[in-house]
């Protein structure tokens, strides 16, 4: 008497559509969060990666713990850094960060 009938509406085309809708805020985080964070940080270890393959005899680095010095010997996995005359360190490839240009170490 008071209260009125309810009907419930069929699913039609609409519905499909907005289900999408609501997805595409969620597909182009991803895509942004690709783009800015993901694929530079693919490019850096790649940098990386090669300049460690590259490293010789000679060459003047500096270590990820602040070191500065010249490469004595070369191995695997490992370099053995002169960073004083008769001081030397043995480091692994992987704490070298950047290779100086030559004549920066005295």
């Amino acid at each position: 008497m008071f209260i009125s009938n309810a009907f419930a509406q069929t699913a039609g085309a609409a519905g499909g559509e907005s289900s999408l809708l609501s997805m595409l805020p969620l597909v182009l985080m991803f895509v942004v969060l690709y783009f800015v964070m993901i694929r530079p940080q693919m490019k850096r270890q790649k940098e990386h990666k090669a300049m460690i393959e590259a490293i010789v005899k000679g060459d003047e680095v500096v270590t990820s713990g602040g070191l500065l010095g010249k490469i004595s010997k070369v191995g695997e996995s490992y370099l053995t850094l002169e960073v004083a005359a008769g001081v030397e360190l043995q480091v692994q490839r992987g704490a070298v960060v950047q290779v100086l240009p030559k004549g920066t170490v005295k």
